[in-house]
């Protein structure tokens, strides 16, 4: 792992998701880049003798704009600690893709609310539509995590071939921190696999990867989101793994959406990547 990008917007959301990339840089070396994103007003789009938009005013709020991103990187970053930072004017979905492409990051992580349908709106939007389209794996971080430790993830799945790439990009990460990885499927009465079936699944599935910490769980509960939820409690998991397929809302797993709603109840931090 080289390149970490951390959009930021200043809320505290967005320091716990700087704690945690500085937590990632130490351990592994990788540089951060900080992006800001300022959505360009109407009226420098259209500027006419009537805009109110003013060329001093807005030197001057960039300017503020970037005596606060330096006061961030040195409030959350070392020295020791590579850190670029970019103020970019794009609405924040488009900017965050453009630039983790430009730098070629190896891993997003963005801090998200997500409590109520108005904090989804203000803050969790943009951390959904990038949930949902990244093929770059994205941590979603939810609140502050004082003792930081990657030792237990839960990866859980359907186990179908469709997921292996994802796997394949969180096996990666797992190896990093020497994590543990508890394989997880979960029954629910609309979708239930026999004990014996699925563990076959999940074992054909892993068997081609030399793992060394590992456990396979099958989990029954009433829905996916509680069974996820109840299993990383019990296992006291520090971080779960998901893939998401893009579609609406947000994404689906067990062809149904699971991210969006363990966003919301969750307070592990999220790993996640398209399909």
């Amino acid at each position: 792992m080289k390149k970490i990008l951390v959009p930021i917007d200043f809320s505290k959301p967005s320091e716990y998701a700087a704690k945690m990339a500085a937590k990632i840089a130490k351990k592994t070396g990788a540089s951060i880049t900080l992006i800001h994103l300022i959505e360009l007003p109407s009226e420098a789009v259209n500027m006419d003798f009537s805009s109110r938009f003013s060329i001093p005013e807005s030197m001057l709020y960039l300017r503020k704009i970037k005596e606060k991103i330096l006061n961030f990187k040195n409030s959350f970053f070392t020295e020791d600690i590579k850190v670029d930072y970019f103020i970019k004017l794009n609405n924040p979905f488009d900017g965050i893709k453009k630039y983790a492409d430009k730098i070629d990051a190896d891993l997003i992580i963005m801090g998200s609310k997500g409590h109520s349908k108005f904090e989804e709106i203000i803050i969790g939007s943009n951390t959904e539509k990038i949930v949902r389209s990244s093929k770059i794996p994205v941590i979603v971080v939810k609140r502050d995590s004082k003792k930081f430790s990657l030792k237990n993830l839960v990866f859980a799945s359907n186990f179908k071939k469709d997921n292996k790439e994802v796997f394949i990009k969180f096996l990666h990460f797992a190896t990093i921190f020497n994590s543990k990885i508890h394989l997880l499927r979960v029954n629910t009465p609309s979708q239930f696999e026999s004990t014996s079936d699925a563990k076959q699944k999940m074992k054909d599935f892993i068997k081609e990867y030399n793992l060394l910490k590992y456990s396979i769980n099958i989990y029954d509960d009433t829905s996916i989101e509680k069974g996820i939820i109840n299993f990383s409690r019990e296992k006291k998991a520090d971080l779960i793994a998901l893939s998401t397929h893009g579609r609406s809302g947000i994404s689906h797993l067990f062809s149904r959406s699971v991210a969006k709603s363990l966003s919301k109840k969750a307070l592990k931090p999220i790993f996640t990547v398209r399909v």
